[in-house]
């Protein structure tokens, strides 16, 4: 298996285990594609995706239907996508991902954690560079057959195929998100869910007691709720 099972397989839904925090997450993502290509979902291939993805993730119809209404509203907030980069302590490379509709508040807030849990905020491209940015779908598997799907969709840019519990993985360059996702979609093959990740070329195995200190950080960040995601180099 590639590197991107192995970095599935190691963060497994850890990050977004509480319910609450991840439909706060998925209502801005509803809300930046509205804001950017509309509230029709049959038009809007973005905040397609994103309804899939609130499907996946047991959000109410309900919920996912007042998102979009919330996101046509002028009263509703744009929301901004800021890629925050530092260093945690021992050494190991931070990137976070924010949608934020207050820059000031969220750079005060995630500096301040950086500050107390004795790592340091980077400056724009400081660690961006030591991580693969990446799209995945995953795929009801029905009938399909892992390494001859492989083989198709190496020609819209899929990088690694393989089953993941109940459904097919497809693993591709950032770039070719709408390439495979258009294949998926005229292909009828359902998709069940969508996203982006961003893979470290390189990790570093840390002590008990130094995984302690990382993860210290990374739980203050992760309860901010202008976070979307975060990824680090810790093995």
């Amino acid at each position: 298996m590639g590197r991107a099972f192995e970095f599935r397989k190691a963060r497994k839904l850890k990050r977004w285990s509480h319910m609450a925090k991840t439909f706060t997450r998925l209502g801005k993502d509803i809300v930046i594609a509205v804001k950017s290509g509309g509230p029709d979902p049959d038009s809007n291939s973005k905040l397609r995706a994103v309804i899939q993805n609130a499907k996946a993730a047991n959000m109410p119809k309900d919920n996912v239907e007042r998102a979009i209404k919330r996101a046509v509203s002028k009263d509703t907030s744009d929301y901004k996508e800021v890629l925050f980069e530092g260093y945690a302590p021992h050494g190991i490379a931070i990137l976070i991902e924010t949608a934020t509709d207050n820059n000031k508040r969220t750079v005060a807030n995630i500096r301040s954690y950086f500050n107390k849990c004795g790592g340091s905020l980077g400056t724009s491209g400081s660690v961006e560079f030591m991580f693969d940015h990446t799209c995945h779908f995953k795929i009801a598997q029905g009938e399909l057959d892992v390494e001859e799907l492989e083989l198709e969709f190496i020609d819209y840019g899929a990088e690694e195929v393989f089953e993941d519990e109940d459904g097919i993985m497809i693993y591709g360059a950032f770039e070719n998100f709408g390439s495979i996702q258009k294949a998926l979609e005229e292909k009828e093959i359902e998709i069940i869910s969508s996203g982006f990740e961003r893979i470290p070329q390189v990790t570093k195995e840390l002590s008990e007691e130094e995984q302690a200190d990382v993860d210290k950080l990374l739980e203050r960040i992760e309860e901010d709720d202008d976070v979307q995601n975060v990824y680090h180099s810790m093995a």
